[in-house]
């Protein structure tokens, strides 16, 4: 025998025994010895009686159906068969070494039953026509794993070719069982026997002629559910390779969870639409008898799996999981003369039928102007032209318009009990959707409202699946995130994100994936997400040369619902792209300046691609950093305020100056220390200018409806028209012939028993100004601190004592603070549960 060891048994095979427990075990739980020897273990005593159906090892039916083909098409199939006997001799050499001993005479006998076929398709035309033979050859797999099995299992087993007793005939919803001759075929076996467990063939069966035929692909888990009935067992488990079924396909929903619990109705919906754990028919021979089916994973026997059971407990989202059906087409036939006659879809569907194509779907609207049906692709012209000729007459008289065909289309459905009298799911599914910009093309639900079916493009299916997912909160909102400008900005933003993104993901449900990095030279792509303490070592010069519109394409990635670009740069260039961007769906988060600020047909084309993509551009660091000065603004007028005024401190650097400036030091050994300080730009001039603050009022303006561009601004420089020009080190050398003109200032205003500060004040007939102004002491803008910035909203509600918002206005890290709370911003709109809740 192998030193192949079987493992212990596990916990739940403690549990209290039943009169009978059916397991299956599919192909990925045979793969090789290793696992099969794992059986005994796996089924354990938990049961009386303990019939165990197998699937043939992994990938022998697809060797096996390969083997026919070449059979048929005279091709040599010899090759093929010596591999398949091979993989199978070796794995009994597991379990018994002795090559003469019984299981390899066994095995050396269906392999030749199995040569034999082969040969006669091969040799005989005739031959190929003939059912049996081919049920037989892809049902041989059964065979040859239900004796390795039984072996494993131990000489107190018996074998049941499921052929013996098992008898069926086709029909159009597939194999359909006779289930008083099988009754009494297996009590005639049983008595014969009289075995206590038994392995049995899954997948194969006989009709009622005797000849060999299959329940169809994935057919083991059918038998597996019909043998249950027959022995009337108490429970069925299913083994496969995933812990249970999941919330959707983990190949395309890496966050898909396994479900504890679901119904009868709930699985069979999912395994319609495509589920890979349940073959659509496994169901109904268990349904009717009410047996609790238990999937499993062989391979991690610790975890509970999931009970499918006529009833399962309430769950925290209405949908308990998602599938798509791809490769599916829709036709519709459209009619002004089908309006309120009767008969219409069931000459529709009749001529379906006819034609031999199956219905995956069907939409149509109260008008009866038209009505559409999802069909599969393959199936799709076929559809047409049968509709086409089935409603010939209407549409040469007019009265149908034609039948429309749209392809490469795939369809969504949501399925759970949940959903049955929940208000608000559909809400939910479409708003998920639309978030992630996927346009719905037919939309169907049946009465029973465990389903809502939608269909979508086969381009947006993966975007579209991991956005409804999300909807529910069954995982993260993912946004695919793209930084520009890695500057003092952009590394304290990258900080931040590292700090805050683990518990984002666990507490709020929003999962911020930085998936590309980009300065003005160099740009770094990723597929995977990027940590974003470390991404800002990727620009070097390895980096590939920066292409806006490939950076924009990446972050877009059709497989994440949601994407993001964060500009932290000052670029204009970088600002020209944000409409393509927005109309592309993506929302863009900046805190430069130049799209707010700048030309004024350009900000027009980003409000209306903002609004024609559905994408968010929020801009709040633009003005404040991170006091929220434009959501307060907006506030005030989109619940109806007028506006008379703005006056505010919008640059920390000029705040801290003149909060400084007393006459005691001279003003340009201010700046100097400003500078040193980091106050300032590298060039002080980019601050004494006034121009950034000017850009700051003129955005808003424009947030308060005004039509102002830089040249409506009166800007006063405070840099000597002479030194605007010269190099930086002539005038920093030449910093002192400010000096006079300001302590001139500073003094006329102390006469009037004021002091100064630069204010950007908009007034309420649009006129707007920058500059140093003389205020007196009771002014708001008197008592602000250090860097801090003060905006001044005087309106018909604040109009006697204006509306202040103070705080910090420069530093990295305020400013990015500001961006990460617009980044927040939006993701709570994509559904993300952020917010004050209990610990």
């Amino acid at each position: 025998m192998s030193a192949v060891a079987p493992l212990d048994p596990p916990a739940f095979a403690r549990a209290p025994q039943r009169a009978c427990h059916v397991h299956k075990f599919g192909g990925s739980s045979l793969a090789d010895a290793a696992h099969i020897a794992r059986l005994a273990a796996l089924v354990a005593t938990d049961a009386r009686l303990r019939p165990v159906v197998v699937s043939a090892m992994a990938g022998t039916t697809n060797a096996l159906v390969a083997l026919g083909d070449a059979a048929c098409a005279g091709e040599d199939w010899k090759p093929g068969w010596a591999a398949l006997r091979t993989r199978h001799l070796e794995t009994a050499d597991a379990f018994e070494s002795d090559t003469g001993g019984a299981l390899h005479i066994a095995l050396e006998a269906d392999l030749g039953v199995l040569a034999r076929d082969l040969q006669t398709l091969e040799a005989h035309a005739d031959a190929r026509d003939d059912d049996a033979t081919l049920a037989r050859i892809h049902g041989c797999g059964e065979q040859l794993s239900s004796r390795l099995a039984q072996a494993a299992l131990g000489p107190e087993w018996h074998r049941l070719d499921a052929r013996e007793v098992l008898v069926v005939h086709a029909a159009e919803m597939g194999a359909v069982v006779d289930w008083d001759a099988s009754r009494a075929k297996l009590a005639a076996w049983r008595l014969a026997h009289g075995a206590r467990d038994v392995v049995i063939t899954g997948f194969v069966a006989r009709d009622a002629d005797g000849r060999d035929t299959t329940l169809g692909r994935n057919g083991s888990d059918y038998s597996a559910a019909i043998f249950a009935n027959l022995f009337d067992a108490d429970a069925l488990t299913i083994w496969t390779d995933v812990d249970g079924v999941l919330s959707a396909d983990p190949r395309l929903v890496p966050d898909a969870v396994c479900l504890d619990a679901m119904s009868y109705a709930e699985a069979c919906e999912l395994a319609y639409f495509g589920a890979k754990v349940l073959h659509p028919q496994t169901l109904a021979p268990v349904q009717s008898r009410g047996v609790p089916v238990r999937i499993r994973n062989s391979r991690n026997p610790a975890a509970p799996g999931t009970l499918i059971a006529p009833e399962a407990a309430p769950a925290a989202s209405p949908v308990k999981g998602l599938s798509l059906v791809r490769d599916v087409a829709v036709l519709e036939l459209v009619g002004n003369g089908l309006v309120g006659v009767p008969g219409m879809a069931e000459r529709l569907f009749a001529a379906l039928h006819g034609a031999g194509v199956s219905v995956t779907m069907i939409s149509q609207g109260s008008s009866e102007h038209s009505i559409c049906c999802v069909v599969r692709a393959e199936q799709a012209q076929r559809g047409h032209d049968a509709i086409v000729e089935a409603f010939a007459d209407a549409i040469a008289e007019g009265q149908a318009q034609g039948v429309a065909m749209t392809g490469d289309l795939c369809v969504l459905a949501a399925v759970g009990d949940g959903m049955v009298g929940a208000q608000g799911v559909a809400a939910r599914l479409f708003d998920g959707l639309a978030q992630a910009h996927v346009n719905i093309r037919a939309i169907a639900q049946g009465a029973s409202e465990r389903n809502i079916s939608v269909a979508i493009a086969q381009d947006d299916a993966t975007r579209a699946l991991r956005a409804a997912h999300a909807a529910f909160w069954l995982s993260p909102q993912t946004v695919s995130v793209g930084v520009i400008g890695p500057g003092n900005v952009g590394r304290a933003l990258l900080a931040q994100l590292g700090e805050v993104i683990p518990a984002l993901r666990a507490r709020a449900g929003v999962d911020l994936r930085l998936r590309a990095l980009a300065s003005g030279r160099r740009m770094h792509l990723a597929d995977a997400a990027l940590d974003p303490a470390t991404a800002g070592t990727l620009l070097d010069e390895a980096a590939a040369a920066c292409d806006l519109d490939a950076f924009a394409a990446h972050v877009r990635g059709g497989h994440l619902p949601h994407a993001m670009i964060v500009d932290c740069s000052a670029s204009d260039a970088v600002a020209a792209k944000y409409a393509d961007w927005l109309a592309a769906g993506i929302h863009v988060v900046t805190p430069n300046k130049h799209a707010g600020s700048g030309d004024w047909q350009r900000y027009l084309r980003i409000a209306d691609a903002r609004a024609q993509g559905a994408s968010r551009f929020l801009y709040e660091a633009t003005v404040g950093a991170g006091l929220p000065v434009i959501v307060t603004l907006r506030n005030l007028l989109d619940t109806g305020d007028s506006l008379h005024a703005i006056d505010g401190m919008l640059s920390g650097t000029l705040a801290w100056l003149f909060n400084s400036y007393d006459g005691r030091r001279p003003f340009s050994e201010l700046v100097r220390e400003a500078q040193a300080l980091g106050y300032t730009e590298p060039d002080p001039r980019d601050d004494l200018s006034g121009l950034d603050v000017a850009r700051k009022l003129v955005i808003l303006a424009r947030e308060a409806g005004r039509t102002l561009s830089l040249d409506d601004v009166a800007i006063e420089s405070l840099v000597p028209e002479a030194l605007r020009e010269v190099p930086l080190a002539v005038f920093l050398e030449r910093l002192r012939e400010l000096d006079a003109p300001m302590q001139a200032r500073l003094e006329a205003a102390r006469a009037d028993g004021c002091g100064l500060r630069h204010i950007a004040h908009l007034g309420a007939d649009g006129e707007a100004s920058v500059g140093v102004r003389a205020l007196p002491a009771d002014h708001a803008c008197m008592h602000t601190r250090l860097t801090d910035n003060l905006v001044q909203f005087t309106t018909a509600r604040y109009a006697d004592n204006p509306l202040v918002v103070q705080g910090p206005g420069a530093g990295p890290q305020v400013t990015a603070a500001g961006v990460f709370g617009d980044v927040l911003s939006i993701a709570h709109a994509l559904g993300a549960r952020t917010g004050w809740r209990h610990a």
